[in-house]
């Protein structure tokens, strides 16, 4: 059996673009400026689509944000969709550091807490979705050691662009996907008798590449009883 022995097929977007006009019957050679300006904006509207609907593993990274004694809001990356796990790390400088998991609360949790200044060891964090958006601690960080909020995020997809051959940024098994999705928004404009067609073969690519973007891990449910016992 004969194979290229090579793991590097990654087209860049003009690429993907080509195929998707393909797939909606226009030919390379009937394309123009305002075809590949379409292309560009569907491309990116497209990963804005996949943004909102879920986790993108490739996009999950881990933010460390060094806390100050008594400040409870700090910045948050613009680029950051949503937090996922967030945890406290403590460092006294003697010992080794601990890792502590903090949970997320609601704005309408946050807004009952009586005494949002109380300091102590944060527990609870509210991400406020704002443009710019925040984080804030509760308890707020009492400085008795140096602290550090740690949470993993799912940023946005990276723009894409057909100049300089630039790549999209979704990972070998989303290609297909990619090109489908993206050939379904331009039959809505260059060609709407297809739309039909090619909708539904974008969602199940979408599921097929969705279905694959998850972790493989144990869970386990372990009810709490013990409000049920007595002494």
């Amino acid at each position: 059996m004969a194979t290229t022995g090579t793991y590097t097929f990654n087209p860049s977007l003009g690429e993907l673009t080509l195929y998707a006009y393909n797939l909606i019957g226009v030919r390379n050679t009937a394309l123009l400026q305002e075809h590949l300006e379409a292309a560009r904006m569907a491309a990116n509207l497209l990963c804005s689509n996949w943004s909102n609907r879920g986790v993108n593993l490739w996009a999950v990274d881990l933010v460390t944000v060094p806390l100050v004694a008594g400040q409870s809001t700090y910045s948050v990356d613009a680029n950051t969709v949503m937090i996922l796990d967030a945890y406290m790390t403590i460092d006294d400088g003697v010992s080794d550091p601990i890792d502590r998991i903090i949970l997320p609360v609601s704005r309408s949790e946050y807004a009952s807490y009586p005494n949002k200044e109380q300091e102590g060891f944060t527990t609870v964090f509210w991400f406020d979705r704002l443009i710019a958006p925040t984080v804030t601690l509760w308890p707020v960080p009492d400085g008795t050691s140096a602290q550090y909020l740690k949470y993993y995020r799912v940023r946005r997809i990276q723009d894409s662009d057909l100049q300089n051959a630039a790549q999209v940024e979704v990972p070998f098994l989303w290609l297909d996907a990619f090109a489908y999705g993206l050939a379904a928004r331009l039959a809505v404009i260059w060609a709407p008798e297809k739309t039909a067609m090619l909708k539904p073969l974008a969602d199940e690519s979408y599921a097929v590449a969705a279905e694959q973007n998850t972790e493989y891990a144990q869970v386990y449910i372990s009810p709490s009883l013990s409000g049920y016992w007595r002494a």
